[in-house]
């Protein structure tokens, strides 16, 4: 055996554990991407229908629904609640599903 070496852009949106490809170790009960957001970057209100949704927030500042939020928060969100996703500076944030269920997400 020997170590690979990899790069978060060859994974789609920093998704890198998951039931999708590529991954680094396919799983259906879990998922996990690193993201990197420059300020200003918005992602849309949506929700998941079954999945639970875990954000760490690595660095920077981040509005998530109508809270702000900062580095080493850390914001659990249970399926069923719409949220969309400001950066308010350059932030890094660790995100974490749970099971990994390929569509899952929908938009309000």
């Amino acid at each position: 055996m020997e170590i690979k070496h990899l790069r978060l852009d060859d994974f789609k949106l920093g998704w890198v554990v998951g039931n999708f490809e590529p991954n680094l170790i396919h799983s259906t009960e879990i998922e996990v991407a690193v993201k990197h957001f420059r300020r200003g970057e918005v992602e849309p209100s949506h929700k998941q229908l079954v999945a639970t949704e875990i954000t760490i927030v690595v660095s920077g500042e981040v509005r998530l629904g109508k809270a702000i939020y900062g580095t080493n928060d850390i914001i659990k969100i249970p399926p069923g609640i719409f949220a969309d996703f400001e950066s308010l500076t350059d932030s890094s944030l660790v995100c974490i599903k749970f099971p990994s269920i390929p569509n899952d997400k929908v938009l309000e």
